[in-house]
């Protein structure tokens, strides 16, 4: 254990080197000489441990200090514990740094520490993807340098940091960054960046949704009460125009209760659970009641109907939701494929996936509308879909059918060639062939 120097031992010490150099000087009659001689060899000494401990201190070839002697191994040994709780300390230090900096990189954000003058501390490896910067390259840069938007200059010279800058990354397609800001110690300011594309795709849908429903929910009405407005308690139109009427009003109704089913029908297929997705279904069959419909439904379209089934291959799953599926893709092929065309049906193995496809040679669909086919009520042809009586939901109904079926909706097509809608089933859906 460390031992601290005792003025009382330090005196002590002094006192039994000098009296026996005093006794020996008193006797030979130069007592002043000897104690001058005692003096500059203590001095002497004292210079050595000195230039001992001041040799350490700049070299330092080794932790531990030279040992010492006499009350120079006190000093040795009060540096060395010292310097034992200095690295302690700086382990501690940089142990805590590490887990910091851990810590950091494990937060789903981008997150870069800048001094007042916006030059760069530190930051974690997504601000390296999110933001472009290099590291250790860029330590010191100015972020508004790198940054190169005014309209985040402005706002990080401004210093108002109450509310959160939403930027277009120049380093991604399509991708909206969100910038906040926090004082950090007392000359030191931390960014948070986060992708909100998600968010404000969803915000966007969601817009689009209450304004689409709105509008299909108002024509239909619209028509309802205009021609209950014409009907007088007393007065009834004349059984031609109460027929044309009637007809008119029927057939809103039916639109409006259709779009209000697909609706109801979309958020239940939403909150289901997956659970229900585990029982055989006869496809083959299934089919075949679609095929029955598209049938009925092609008589004034006159399209070449071509089914091309394979009759052992049966899947797992929900069937109400996937006759949904189905169903969709076929009628959908039917009513906007221009009159005389070709739809071609096709459920069959490939590999070991169970692949289903309905392909048509319709008018085609541009490259621009491919992605945000099954937004809810998106449509190419807004005109020509309400004239075929579509409710803009049966692909997004479609979509979440798939995705409870570990599936995906896949979509080629070309102008003036037609289209192609497919998706298919890994091997763990397929029900396995009795033997």
């Amino acid at each position: 254990m460390y031992r601290v120097v005792n003025k009382q031992a330090l005196v002590k010490r002094l006192f039994i080197y000098f009296l026996p150099l005093l006794l020996i000087g008193v006797l030979v009659g130069a007592p002043f000489l000897l104690l001058f001689l005692g003096s500059f060899s203590l001095l002497i000494w004292h210079y050595h441990q000195l230039y001992r401990l001041s040799d350490w201190l700049l070299n330092q070839r080794s932790f531990n200090p030279p040992e010492g002697e006499g009350a120079w191994e006190q000093v040795f040994e009060g540096i060395y514990h010292l310097q034992h709780r200095n690295r302690k300390k700086r382990n501690e230090l940089a142990d805590l740094i590490r887990r910091f900096r851990d810590g950091a990189e494990a937060v789903p954000d981008a997150v870069v520490v800048l001094q007042n003058d916006l030059s760069i501390v530190w930051c974690n490896q997504l601000a390296l993807k999110v933001l472009g910067l290099q590291w250790p390259t860029d330590h010191g840069q100015r972020l508004d340098n790198l940054i190169r938007e005014p309209k985040f200059a402005k706002y990080m010279h401004k210093g108002e940091f109450d509310d959160a800058l939403e930027l277009d990354n120049g380093h991604a397609v399509e991708q909206v960054l969100e910038f906040r800001v926090m004082p950090y110690a007392s000359t030191q300011l931390m960014v948070v960046v986060r992708d909100v594309t998600r968010l404000k795709q969803l915000e966007q849908m969601r817009k689009d949704f209450v304004a689409n429903v709105s509008h299909e929910l108002r024509t239909p009405l619209t028509v309802v009460s205009g021609y209950l407005e014409m009907m007088d308690g007393d007065m009834m139109p004349p059984p031609a125009m109460w027929g044309k009427a009637q007809k008119t009003m029927l057939e809103q109704c039916k639109r409006m209760d259709s779009l209000v089913s697909q609706l109801l029908s979309l958020s239940r297929i939403e909150g289901a659970r997956r659970q229900d997705n585990d029982k055989a279904i006869n496809v083959p069959k299934l089919l075949g009641y679609i095929q029955t419909e598209a049938q009925s439904i092609n008589q004034d379209k006159g399209h070449e109907l071509v089914f091309d089934i394979d009759a052992t291959l049966d899947i797992k799953g929900s069937e109400d939701e996937l006759r949904s599926a189905f169903s969709n893709l076929v009628f959908n092929a039917i009513h906007y494929t221009k009159a005389g065309g070709k739809v071609q049906v096709c459920w069959q193995h490939k590999g070991d996936r169970a692949c289903f496809s309905v392909t048509d040679n319709g008018d085609g669909i541009a490259p621009e509308h491919i992605n945000r086919l099954t937004e809810r009520f998106y449509r190419v042809d807004k005109a020509r879909s309400r004239t075929t009586g579509g409710s803009g939901l049966g692909l997004a109904i479609t979509k979440h059918v798939l995705t409870r079926h570990d599936s995906k909706l896949n979509i080629r097509s070309e102008i003036g060639k037609g289209s192609c809608f497919s998706f298919d089933f890994s091997i763990d859906k397929i029900v396995p062939l009795a033997k």
